[in-house]
């Protein structure tokens, strides 16, 4: 299912991209007016930009609604606990360091030759 989600999210950020790419700026249309080419297109001059407006209004909702469901899943899944917090077990109490160089009558300190 999360994978789904993912695929339509991604397509959808991909297809919001496009579209707000194919929209004219405000400065179109008045080229248009004056006899552009873009007012003989296929949705006239007003045409494309009501349709490219609206499908691009339709695929930002399904990208929030996706962004949505994802947090919602990322959520509800069970987190393994962090790395401090997995230690369960219970350190020892500090003993007393013993020293570096044993001195003393059963010290092995005897063997070592000067």
């Amino acid at each position: 299912m999360e994978t789904v989600v993912w695929i339509v999210h991604v397509l959808a950020a991909l297809g919001v991209v496009g579209l707000v790419l194919m929209q004219h700026g405000k400065g179109a249309d008045m080229g248009a007016a004056f006899g552009s080419g873009a007012s003989g297109s296929l949705f006239g001059s007003t045409g494309s930009a009501n349709f490219l407006s609206r499908a691009t209004a339709i695929l930002a909702a399904v990208f929030f609604v996706t962004s949505m469901t994802l947090t919602y899943i990322s959520g509800s899944k069970s987190k393994p606990a962090g790395v401090m917090q997995s230690q369960k077990q219970v350190l020892p109490a500090a003993q007393p360091a013993a020293p570096a160089s044993p001195v003393g009558p059963d010290s092995k300190a005897k063997d070592i030759p000067n």
